[in-house]
């Protein structure tokens, strides 16, 4: 049998429902992280033979500049190990035997974790980041780290999958290529103002933005103070929305270590009814510099994505929350604060281009842009979005802001990106779907309504 394939039969255990009764051949590397699992708790495939068909996808794949500090051999001795356990009937857990890769801002154990310092390269981290070891402890299978931002000097240039010449949006660059091309199943990234969402969007995969305290950030790289930073969060990358569900089941919650997390509750999309959801959208709004819009296409593919939301029986109504434009301005004066490199002693980054007065009128504004927004919520379940102005640029071109993502980090509500069509000339386009605070729930579920609702009349 080829590298990298299986066989599998029909019958009413079988993960994979649409196979005819006959035996088929299944491509593991094009295979979701949740039928992945089903396949390997079933025996019909092993940890070590998933396993190495994402290794050697990711071999062949080296030119795309993605998978920056692979982690093979210690891969295999882990799938090995999962091999071992399953055959004893220890199930480690809901991931076990699915291969994942990191971005280079994550603590792996045994890896550096360079965040974009070369300097970094020889320290090796000794544990894992929570997210990290959480997903580790489900059974899930690190292959590696990923490139951080399109193209730098620490890591080199990274390929969009269309296309060399194309930049895959940043900074979670890696994990979306990796995701898209089948080098991984599941990737985790971060995202302060768009770093998983216009990746996920250009490489055209899913991803998700949790709410601000859902996962802990204890691991990232730089550290993050969540007092100082509530923007920035952990999240994952996948090729589905019920692989985006999975993985944050497994890295949400508390670890004793992070305080701003949260113990809120977190529900299954399964059980939303979503024909009771009331969804507003908008293309285009206020900024202070004049109005934000996007590309034809963006806006096509958003007004695809809004009408098949109304067939489907939601309620649909076009409208964006107030003070929109403030996002950017808000988001730029946070820049212009340092930030500490360490978490235990202040060592600042740099000097505060703002005075100190200057930095309460900020967090005052920022507190009513978050109130202004709240009031919104009010009256709607999700909002539906672009992510982008577009689709994919070339490297060193403009990739068109973060104008419908950022203000999202700024108020800390969840946000699922959905591929959902293209562009004329074949580029991915995504539309975003954001909740209230602590609703991943309701975002994933209208997120899969607009999986399985992707239609060729959303490429245009």
């Amino acid at each position: 049998m080829p590298q990298g394939a299986c066989w599998a039969h029909d019958h009413h255990s079988s993960p994979l429902r649409s196979l005819h009764d006959r035996p088929h051949r299944l491509v593991l590397t094009d295979l979701s992280a949740a039928v992945l699992a089903r396949l390997v708790a079933q025996k019909q495939c092993s940890s070590l033979e998933v396993v190495d068909a994402y290794i050697a996808r990711c071999e062949r794949a080296v030119a795309l500049g993605a998978l920056v500090l692979p982690a093979f051999d210690e891969a295999r001795r882990e799938a090995r190990h999962l091999d071992e356990r399953l055959a004893r009937g220890d199930r480690a857990g809901p991931l076990h035997g699915v291969p994942l890769t990191v971005k280079d801002w994550i603590e792996v154990a045994g890896l550096p974790c360079l965040a974009g310092d070369e300097a970094r390269r020889g320290v090796i981290c000794r544990e894992d980041a929570s997210a990290v070891a959480r997903l580790r402890e489900a059974g899930g299978v690190v292959l590696g780290k990923s490139a951080v931002l399109p193209d730098t000097a620490v890591y080199g240039r990274v390929s969009h999958p269309r296309g060399a010449h194309l930049s895959p949006g940043g900074s979670s660059s890696g994990e979306a290529v990796l995701v898209a091309t089948h080098c991984s199943p599941l990737g985790l990234g971060s995202d302060s103002g768009g770093s998983i969402r216009q990746p996920a969007a250009f490489c055209g995969v899913f991803g998700l933005k949790p709410t601000s305290g859902r996962v802990p950030l204890t691991g990232h790289v730089p550290r993050i103070n969540p007092l100082a930073d509530p923007r920035t969060v952990i999240g994952p990358l996948a090729r589905s929305v019920e692989d985006l569900e999975l993985a944050l089941h497994v890295v949400a919650g508390e670890d004793g270590r992070d305080a701003s997390v949260v113990p809120a509750h977190l529900g299954r999309a399964s059980e939303v009814r979503v024909e009771a959801l009331r969804v507003a959208f908008f293309d285009a709004f206020a900024g202070e510099d004049g109005e934000t819009r996007v590309s034809e296409d963006a806006s096509r593919v958003t007004r695809s994505a809004a009408a098949a939301l109304a067939h489907l029986g939601c309620e649909v109504v076009e409208a964006a929350p107030p003070n929109l434009g403030a996002a950017m301005r808000l988001t730029r004066q946070y820049w212009a604060r340092p930030e500490s490199a360490s978490w235990d002693e202040w060592e600042p980054d740099g000097r505060s281009t703002l005075t100190a007065d200057e930095v309460e009128r900020h967090l005052f504004e920022w507190d009513r842009f978050r109130r202004e927004v709240l009031r919104f919520m009010e009256s709607v379940d999700v909002v539906l979005t672009p992510v982008t102005r577009g689709g994919a640029v070339r490297h060193g071109e403009d990739e068109g802001g973060i104008d419908f993502t950022a203000p999202w980090s700024l108020t800390g509500q969840p946000a699922v990106v959905v591929p959902f069509g293209e562009t004329r000339d074949s580029r991915p386009l995504g539309v975003q779907i954001v909740a209230r605070s602590w609703r991943e729930d309701g975002a994933l579920a209208v997120a899969r309504l607009l999986e399985q609702a992707r239609l060729p009349a959303a490429r245009g």
